[in-house]
């Protein structure tokens, strides 16, 4: 079992622009040599995590309190905030607080032998990474600049590096970078 920072983001590391959009990504449509990449992730995930924003976005992205039945996720979701927020009718949602280490740990029982997936922010996902229960980031890199917005991990990683464990091109636009996080010292 890991846990996984699966994201898509710019050149310059921002994973929404400074609207919280994320047209910039979905300009480029469904890029055929891609196409498999999150069937195949998502059928090794068990669980997953996001923070109040994130969750914000999907809910109005997608009219989820008007079509619940969109709600992308068939996995227990823990959405992490200090706000009351929305519930999504039927869909397996816990909204939680504070400390990730003792909700990661009620994620990893909830994931059995699969995987937990960090959908974002970036914070939440520093917050993981503080603690040590940070496995592995996934990135999408997209050919283009924001300059400025969500960004993508704002945490100092610099000893250990991180450690490029794979690489993938796709059709001259993307490359996934996927990078294994290196737990002897974390600064």
């Amino acid at each position: 079992m890991k846990t996984q920072y699966y994201t898509a983001t710019s050149i310059d590391g921002y994973i929404a622009d400074d609207q919280n959009s994320l047209n910039w990504l979905f300009q480029f449509g469904q890029i055929k040599s891609m196409q498999e990449d999150y069937p195949h992730f998502i059928k090794q995930v068990g669980a997953a995590a996001m923070g109040s924003t994130t969750y914000e976005w999907v809910i109005e992205q997608e009219e989820m309190l008007e079509h619940p039945e969109k709600w992308p996720y068939e996995i227990p979701t823990w959405v992490f905030s200090s706000r009351e927020l929305p519930t999504v009718d039927g869909a397996n949602i816990k909204f939680v607080n504070g400390d990730v280490v003792p909700v990661h740990s009620d994620m990893a029982k909830a994931a059995g032998d699969k995987n937990i997936w960090l959908i974002g922010g970036g914070d939440l996902v520093g917050q993981f990474y503080e603690n040590g229960i940070l496995d592995e980031i996934i990135l999408s890199v997209a050919p283009v600049m924001l300059g400025s917005g969500a960004p993508l991990l704002p945490r100092k990683i610099t000893s250990p590096p991180l450690k490029l464990i794979d690489v993938q091109k796709h059709e001259d636009v993307f490359a996934t970078l996927t990078y294994m996080v290196q737990k002897e010292t974390q600064n």
